[in-house]
This record gives structure tokens, C-alpha cells and sequence, in this order.
């Protein structure tokens, strides 16, 4: 069986012999080098831009300012809220943004240039913390566009809050926070760009080359027909190249110089001019009854969505709709607001703010559990949803709802790690658990894919996505998805993937969707082809197709498998005629728009569930954490390929552990990784085990649903519940530095 087994990956080869070109990679000799220039200051009103000396730069062939920029000078990953310049035309709105490019013939001149562009600039009163930002008089960070510094805000109402908290047995208010966090993708952002046949063509790395299409059209005022972009292999992006980096700037010089270009930001360029995770200040006040039963949570959320909206309206959504975590609360008030403010800008980031609230949510349950002295995994057992028990927003679980399966998963390694972990002299032991669900896809909108299934007369067989693999696995779920359907070898399928020429649009790969919605796009198409085919041997064999079977490129009438003719049979006749063996499927998973007051709705076609578990110790006399051990179980739906899976399992536990123990981007402090910390291979605990729980989804495709931002969300929260219990108080500042943990133990250590 195809589905189920975990072949070599598409490309995994080539990177290992590192024959792969990725988007920093892309460059050839002779093209010109592009590099911004970025402001050191801000906020601040720009008065005036000269450029005189960095023209007489040896090697300069042109600086373009906004005042250049044929179309229009604005970017948004949501048309509503396109509010970001390409280059600064006004305003400086925060430290880092970009206000003129540079072309040179080397990239030594063209950084020498772009230090020497002199830019006057009055400076304005900033805002910098969000619920500051938010109080009337603030310092406006759009005060050409907007009255305040809202920017987006959704609540969700179900029941009375207050009478539900007003007759609970226990009541627990807590605040918490996050940080910003940058996304530390091993390839910096980078491409190439060049003009062909009069059209120009744009390769870079990207999440979403289609929609890196339209806004250049936009951008340059072209046709959409004279631009090309071609995704570059991608060396990871967690969300951070959702939004657009070098490609405009690609697109900008090479149409108006009519020469090659490239681009490759330095790591300290991506540090300053690419979104972070947005930070987030959360207060919850959660009830539950005597038998240990959630009776209502009542949340204020505020997140720091920086200079630009970004993804900040689906992350604020998103945030909102999974406050509650993946629990049954009968009555629930969110009010989640986002604020503009002249910090770096935030995006879209391995989980668009669900992360962040299930720090909270979790920290809610450990505490209600001690309340009614009950064990913290029984407690989430009792209140988990199942199917018919309805979320938040209102919506109703029929079928693949595995949270239950993931908790009862993990109990004997619970109870067992409970048994092992004592604290000894010197050393205090904790064990956390942490859970979690994930709506799969976008929220509450319309949420398409599309590919083609192509068989050719020669028996090649070609699959043609939209769908970008930025590392995450697609190209090879997305190869044996049309194999399986097909019943085929995966190797006889050749991927043709996000090519604006050649593929259709199948959406940005982020929110855990390509496998589940790009996913079924590629069944359907396979499912039409195989129909195609079907249709002409009805001819042929004179007989009808619901007495045909189609296997390895073989077709026979059913019982006589001995008689069989080879599919491509068809595909000639087919061909012959003057057509092409090729078929179209797409897929929008059914949803419900979230109600504008009350935030009801069904915004997810289905959803992820999943449970981690955390085993730390703290050294008293360094407050130092280790975590020695962590378990998780994740419902996937189905596993299209199991060690794809288990790996980003471990990928998201590694990044969990930066969450929760040491990432915190400071604006103004943090340039590079000489002081911003991420885990390296001597912080990863053992991961064992590793369960994967199959509940299908009836519409994915063989029942696979999505793993990608749910391998991340429960970490920081097992871990954050570990290290509580190890010192004996509530950690609920994210990450738990070592400033936290001393102050946390005091002077008689934990």
C-alpha cells in the first residue's frame, strides 16, 4: 500500500549531495547585485532622500526610491489590509524598514552605496508596547491612514461567562505572555531575476509563487501575462516567506534595467526586514465545576501585530477561535485585539498565534487541576472534545476528533515518567503534559487547491501543483497521493511544482494545508484521469467501465486480469484526436464564515489533536533547565508517509523547546544569532515516543489531515508545565530564561 509506507523523499538526494540550487543560490555571473537600504531610526518622517554619493560609487548602475516603482507601492498577504511599502515613501514606521535599493555590478559596491544614501528624517514620537499602543492618545504608527492603532480585532461569544464562573466549584485567573520570535530559517531570503522573450521571470524561494505573481503585476503595472515566477527550492520558512521579501525588488530592477539581477539578504538583513511572531499579553479566567468539568473561560488577548498588518487579521482570529484549546466549554467570551506599533513588524509564524494561547490554556488547566486536586492528564481527559460536542465557535465535531486517543496514548509513559521523576539534592524534577488542536487551513474563508494529472503517450505520468515545499514534505505526500490513487509505483510520477507558467494556483503552503487540501485536489485529479482513461477502454473493450480495473499502468475487464492492455493505449487514441491525457481536480474544504458579533461559525473542514508530554530537571544552584525527555501523539487522520510524520513531530518539539526556554527577539538588540538563541542538537531531549494516531477525515485524501504547525503547538506548554512543577510555581512567561527561573526559586531554590 502506497499510503502508509515512507519511501525516500522527493529531493532528499540531491540536498544530501548538495547539488540543489535554492533561492540564495540562484545567481549568475554578470548579473547585477541588489541591496536596500534601511533606515537606522524610527519612527520618523522622511524629508528628504540624496543619493549623490552613493551614485559616484565605482560600480553603481542605479538607486530606486519609491517615487520609481511603476505601479503600486503597497504589500499584504490579506487584500484588506495592504498597508506595507515596498520602500518607504513618507513614513519610517519602524527600525530596519526599507527606503531605497541599490543596483551595482559587484555586491561590494552596492553595500557601500547603500550606507552612503543620505536620508534627512524628523523624528516622531513612538509606541512600542501593544496595550499602550491601544490607549486613547497613543503615538499613531499610521497617522496618514488610520485614527488609532487598532488593527484588527475578533470576539467570540457562547453562553453566559459570567453566570458560569459566578456557580463555579473553582475559578483561576492568570495572565501570560509571549515574545516576539524570529523564524531562523536556515536559507535567508534570496532569488533571481531576468527578462525573457520580453516577459520577466522571477525565481526565489517562497511559500506561495502565485501569489508572488499577482502582487508583481500590481507592483510593476504589468499584465499578469508578462511575469513568471517560479519557486526556487526553498531551504525552510516557517511562515516567514509567506509574505513577499526580494522578489519585488528583483522584479523592479531587472524590468527597468532589462538585465539580470539577484538578491541574498545577509542574516542580519532577514533579522531587520522580515515579520516575527507576534507577542502576545493573554488574561484568562477559567471555571470548572466539582466533577472537574470546564464550565466557562472568559479571555483578553492582545498581540503586537508591529508596524504592518501582515497576517495579523489571521492571526488574530485564529488566536481567538482556539483560546478555548481542544476542550469542552459550555461558555466562552474572547475579545482578542491586534496593535499597530513601531516594533518590527510580525507575520505568519508556525501556527499563526495558536502557539502563543496554548501557553495560556494549558497553564489554565494545570492550574485548575491543582485546585481540585485531580491529575493534570485526567483532568484534560474528562474535558476533551469528541465527536458531537461543539467548539467555541459553535461547530460541531462529527468524526476524526483524536484527543482522547492521544491522552490515553500517552498514559503509561506519564504514569511512568511520574514514577521515575524524583527530585534529588541539588536537582528538581518535573513532568508537564500539554495539548492541543489546530483548525487545518484557512480561517472561516474560502480555501481552494488545484492540480493537474497529466499520462503521456511514453508512460511518463506528471503531477502539476501549485503547492510550494519549503521542507515540510509535500512534494513526496503530494507524489504518492496521485500514485495511490492511480495504483502506480510514486516513482513513475514526475512533479511539476509552483511554476506560474505551468501549474495552477493551490494556495500558500501554510496552516498545515497542502497535504490535506492540496492533497485531495491531486486525488480528484488522478480520480478524473483514471475516469479519462476509463472512458476510452469502455470503447475499445466494448464494454462498461464499472467492469474495468486499472492497475501498474494495466487495464482489464474484471476476472480476466490475463487480458489486460497497457493505459497507454488509451492515452495514444487520446493523443490521436488531437487531445491530451490530462485532468483537473480541486478541493475547498466546506466552511462557515465566523458570525461578525458573536464570532460563531465553522471556520476549519476538519481539525489536528494532539498531546505532548515534558520531562525536566533544574539545577538549584545555576537555575539551569534541561529537558531530558519528551513523548508526543498527534492525530494525523491518516499518514500518507509515517517518518515524514515522525520527523516533523521531532521538528516541532525542537522548536517548541526554543519557544519555551530561550527565544525572545528584541528589537534594537538582536542582529544575528551572536546573542538570539535557538536550540541546537545538544539541547534536543529524547523523543520517545512518537505515536501517530490515525482518525480519519472522511474528506482528506485517504483520510490524512495535516501535521506541520501541530507538531510545534503542545511542546512549549509541556515544557512550561514541567519546569512549574519542578520549582513548585506557575511559569507562565515565555520563554522561561534564566532570570525567571532564579527569581521563580528564590533563595531556598525549588
Amino acid at each position: 500500500m502506497i499510503i502508509g509506507e515512507s519511501p525516500a523523499r522527493v529531493g532528499a538526494l540531491e540536498r544530501v549531495l548538495g547539488s540543489v540550487r535554492f533561492g540564495a543560490d540562484q545567481g549568475e555571473q554578470g548579473d547585477l547585485v541588489l541591496v536596500c537600504a534601511r533606515a537606522e531610526r524610527a519612527p520618523a518622517r522622511i524629508d528628504a532622500i540624496d543619493v549623490t554619493r552613493a551614485l559616484s560609487v565605482p560600480g553603481v548602475v542605479r538607486i530606486f526610491t519609491a517615487a520609481d516603482i511603476p505601479g503600486v507601492n503597497r504589500l499584504g498577504i490579506i487584500a484588506s489590509t495592504k498597508d506595507q511599502e515596498f520602500l518607504a515613501e513618507e513614513y519610517i514606521r519602524h527600525r530596519g524598514q526599507a527606503f531605497a535599493l541599490v543596483a551595482a555590478e559587484t555586491e561590494k559596491a552596492a553595500r557601500k552605496a547603500a550606507r552612503l544614501i543620505d536620508v534627512a528624517v524628523t523624528e516622531l514620537e513612538g509606541v512600542f508596547d501593544p496595550r499602550e499602543a491601544l490607549a486613547e492618545g497613543a503615538p499613531l504608527v499610521h497617522p496618514d491612514k488610520k485614527s488609532d492603532n487598532l488593527m484588527n480585532r475578533r470576539v467570540i461569544k457562547k453562553g453566559d461567562v459570567e453566570e458560569a464562573l459566578a456557580r463555579s466549584a473553582v475559578v483561576h485567573e492568570a495572565e501570560y505572555t509571549t515574545s516576539f520570535i524570529e523564524h531562523a530559517a536556515l536559507e535567508t531570503e534570496g532569488g533571481r531575476a531576468w527578462i525573457e522573450d520580453g516577459r520577466l521571470i522571477v525565481k526565489a524561494c517562497t511559500q506561495n509563487a502565485h501569489y508572488d505573481h499577482a502582487e508583481l503585476a500590481k507592483f510593476l503595472a504589468l499584465e499578469p501575462d508578462r511575469i513568471r515566477v517560479i519557486q526556487a527550492e526553498t531551504g525552510g520558512a516557517f511562515g516567514g516567506k509567506l509574505d513577499v521579501s526580494v522578489q519585488p525588488y528583483l522584479g523592479l530592477a531587472a524590468w527597468l534595467l532589462k538585465r539580470p539581477v539577484r538578491m541574498t539578504y545577509t542574516r542580519e538583513e532577514t533579522f531587520l526586514g522580515t515579520g516575527k511572531r507576534h507577542p502576545f499579553w493573554m488574561r484568562y479566567v477559567s471555571g470548572a465545576d466539582r466533577d472537574g468539568r470546564l464550565t466557562a473561560m472568559k479571555i483578553d488577548l492582545v498581540g503586537d501585530t508591529g508596524a504592518f498588518a501582515s497576517y495579523g487579521m489571521a492571526v488574530c482570529t485564529r488566536a481567538a477561535v482556539h483560546a478555548t484549546g481542544p476542550y469542552f466549554v459550555p461558555n466562552v467570551l474572547v475579545d482578542c485585539r491586534l496593535a499597530y506599533t513601531n516594533n518590527p513588524w510580525t507575520g505568519a509564524m508556525r501556527g499563526f498565534g495558536v502557539p502563543q494561547v496554548a501557553v495560556a490554556h494549558e497553564g489554565q488547566m494545570n492550574a485548575l487541576a491543582d485546585k481540585l486536586g485531580m491529575d493534570p492528564l485526567q483532568f484534560r481527559l474528562i474535558n476533551a472534545l469528541r465527536p458531537g460536542q461543539a467548539t467555541a465557535t459553535g461547530q460541531v465535531l462529527i468524526q476524526s476528533v483524536g484527543l482522547v486517543k492521544c491522552l490515553e496514548a500517552l498514559r503509561p509513559t506519564y504514569e511512568q515518567w511520574l514514577s521515575d521523576s524524583r527530585s534529588r539534592p541539588g536537582i528538581c524534577s518535573g513532568v508537564g503534559v500539554g495539548a492541543m488542536f489546530y483548525g487545518i487551513g484557512n480561517t472561516g474563508v474560502k480555501n481552494p487547491s488545484s492540480g493537474q494529472v497529466e499520462w503521456r503517450p511514453d508512460g511518463t505520468i506528471i503531477l502539476y501543483t501549485g503547492a510550494a515545499e519549503i521542507g515540510q514534505g509535500s512534494d513526496t505526500a503530494l507524489r504518492q497521493v496521485t500514485a495511490a490513487r492511480l495504483k502506480v509505483d510514486p516513482s513513475r510520477i514526475t512533479l511539476v511544482r509552483a511554476d506560474t507558467d505551468l501549474t495552477t494556483d493551490a494556495g500558500a503552503t501554510s496552516a498545515s494545508r497542502q497535504t490535506y487540501i492540496s492533497g485531495r485536489a491531486a486525488f480528484n485529479a488522478a480520480a478524473a484521469l483514471e475516469g479519462m482513461i476509463l472512458a476510452e477502454f469502455e470503447e475499445l473493450l466494448e464494454t462498461d467501465r464499472t467492469d474495468l480495473e486499472m492497475s501498474d499502468g494495466i487495464v482489464w475487464v474484471k476476472g480476466s486480469p490475463q487480458m489486460g492492455r497497457p493505459v497507454e493505449e488509451a492515452v495514444r487514441r487520446i493523443v490521436d484526436r488531437g487531445g491530451v491525457a490530462k485532468a483537473a481536480g480541486d478541493f475547498d474544504p466546506i466552511t462557515v464564515p465566523l458570525h461578525a458579533e458573536t464570532g460563531q461559525g465553522s471556520p476549519y473542514g476538519t481539525y489536528a489533536f494532539a498531546a505532548q508530554l515534558a520531562m525536566v530537571e533544574v539545577t538549584r544552584w545555576s537555575g539551569n533547565v534541561e529537558v531530558k525527555r519528551m513523548a508526543a501523539a498527534h492525530d494525523v487522520g491518516r499518514a500518507v508517509h509515517p517518518k515524514a510524520v515522525e520527523g516533523q513531530i521531532c521538528g516541532g518539539v525542537m522548536m517548541g523547546l526554543g519557544m519555551a526556554l530561550m527565544e525572545e527577539f528584541v528589537p534594537g538588540l538582536h542582529e544575528n544569532f551572536e546573542n538570539y538563541h535557538i536550540p541546537t542538537i545538544k539541547d534536543m531531549p529524547e523523543i520517545d515516543p512518537v505515536i501517530i494516531v490515525e482518525e480519519p477525515e472522511e474528506t482528506g485524501p485517504f483520510g490524512a489531515k495535516g501535521v506541520g504547525e501541530p507538531a510545534l503547538i503542545p511542546s512549549a506548554p509541556a515544557i512550561a508545565g514541567a519546569v512549574s512543577r519542578a520549582l513548585g510555581r506557575s511559569m507562565r512567561h515565555m520563554p522561561i530564561s534564566l532570570e525567571r527561573v532564579m527569581e521563580a526559586m528564590g533563595e531556598d531554590g525549588c
